[in-house]
């Protein structure tokens, strides 16, 4: 945890900016992978652990603004629980650490709720995104379970998206923990990769680097030869010579901030000529939206700057033709990248996605595309100092899609499809660091990293 002033601030903050009412943040539950007693890994919901910063399961806090009172309802472990699974650290004791001195047995938090609806009191929540969170609401505020989800209060999201979208030194420190830990992961994968093993095999030992390093993985791992397929997860396919790793993976920190970094590297140490053009579009791709990263500058101009870059790169390779600029405004580009250019990062891998991206990564003003290719971009909105961002820039040779759009004549004046069977095989390359916006650009997270071509190269042959 960090210094119960830390959160006494963080807490302080939320009540002016709501201003009354009553805040109901519930704390996830253990939850049981084919039965009750064996249990996934426990994961705290990110915003219930930015307010408070206790990680156990069974918790809900609750700021009742107009009184100015926060209350944390939960039970101590009985001694029959404790019999399992040893002494653990008292409720008290965790929320002393927190600054929270009213703590009520979990029982009361249903008469607590109930009075305060009898007196129609704002009751305010976030989107639930688990169903027994909805479950809990719908019971607590005597709604239908299908009304929870449309009785959010869009003035705590806001309040909650304004505070953890800029991070504290404190969490800048965090994050950069789980950065070079993922780093170790990626150095893991590239020493791993040769042709006959699987791509479970190398999934597998890089959750071990994760768990080893005081946390876990902070999202599933992308490890694959399909990489054309975006979030393609590790299955038991060999990888051959002349095929291409990519690995997009992340680790989260004993205080649960993310990572999260991918890197595109050949499978027998060399690229070849055509992986070699490839990766080096993606690369000026993602080095000229590094440099354009810098407080006030739409996201989305970013990321239409490395479309750009990423047409001119492929029609420079007969790919495609024509203006890039016009291309790009046409959506050609999205059949080679689909996606977009990045995301929010910190205690969650897409940071408060579960918010909504219309409050996290736009605004009333910009509102999200529907376009294909745009509606992929999680973050659109003008950049402001203390975000913490993904870039990760793209190209991938996706076949099916290729034959779609080729069968409508898609785009036709931009893209060269009769060049594009010599890429049927290709797979993809993906290149991601994690960069915080500075007062006057940006940096980049975590302790140096191979990036391009030739310095992945160097790295694999040692």
């Amino acid at each position: 945890m960090f210094s119960k002033e830390t959160y006494i601030n963080r807490r302080n903050r939320l009540q002016s900016d709501m201003g009354s009412g009553i805040v109901l943040l519930p704390g996830n539950d253990d939850c049981g992978m084919n039965y009750r007693d064996n249990i996934y890994p426990f994961r705290q919901d990110s915003s219930f652990l930015y307010f408070t910063g206790i990680d156990r399961p069974g918790l809900t806090f609750l700021i009742d603004i107009n009184n100015n009172r926060e209350i944390l309802f939960g039970n101590e472990a009985t001694i029959e629980e404790i019999m399992w699974t040893g002494p653990v650290d008292s409720l008290a004791s965790d929320a002393a650490k927190a600054g929270i001195s009213d703590i009520r047995p979990l029982s009361q938090l249903d008469n607590f709720l109930a009075q305060a609806a009898q007196q129609q009191r704002h009751i305010h929540y976030l989107p639930p995104y688990r169903p027994e969170h909805t479950l809990k609401l719908s019971t607590w505020l005597n709604i239908p379970a299908a009304l929870v989800p449309q009785r959010i209060s869009v003035p705590l999201i806001k309040a909650v998206v304004n505070q953890r979208a800029i991070k504290s030194a404190e969490e800048i420190a965090q994050i950069e923990i789980a950065v070079n830990t993922t780093i170790d992961m990626q150095l893991k994968a590239m020493e791993l990769a040769a042709a006959g093993i699987t791509e479970t095999e190398i999934a597998g030992r890089l959750q071990a680097v994760a768990i080893g390093a005081g946390g876990n993985i902070s999202f599933p791992v992308i490890l694959t030869a399909n990489g054309q397929f975006l979030h393609n997860h590790p299955h038991k396919t060999a990888f051959q010579d002349g095929q291409l790793v990519l690995c997009d993976c992340g680790a989260e920190n004993s205080m649960r901030y993310a990572g999260d970094l991918t890197r595109t590297h050949p499978v027998n140490k060399k690229f070849t000529t055509a992986q070699r053009e490839i990766y080096d579009i993606v690369y000026n791709a993602y080095q000229a939206a590094a440099d354009a990263v810098r407080p006030g500058i739409r996201f989305k101009d970013v990321h239409l700057l490395a479309c750009e870059q990423i047409t001119t790169g492929l029609i420079s390779l007969g790919l495609m033709k024509g203006s890039a600029q016009e291309a790009v405004a046409a959506g050609a580009h999205a059949l080679f990248f689909p996606c977009g250019l990045g995301h929010m990062l910190g205690l969650d891998i897409h940071d408060m996605e579960g918010l909504g991206e219309e409050y996290v990564g736009y605004t009333d003003v910009l509102k999200k595309s529907t376009e294909f290719g745009l509606k992929s971009l999680r973050l659109g909105r003008e950049l402001e100092e203390g975000f913490v961002l993904t870039i990760e820039p793209g190209i991938y040779f996706n076949p099916l899609l290729t034959a779609a759009w080729q069968a409508e004549g898609r785009h036709k004046d931009f893209i060269c499809y009769d060049k594009l069977a010599a890429y049927n095989n290709f797979g993809g390359v993906r290149l991601e660091d994690n960069f915080l916006v500075t007062a006057n650009g940006s940096r980049i997270l975590g302790r140096p990293f191979a990036k391009t071509a030739a310095e992945i190269e160097d790295l694999i042959a040692q």
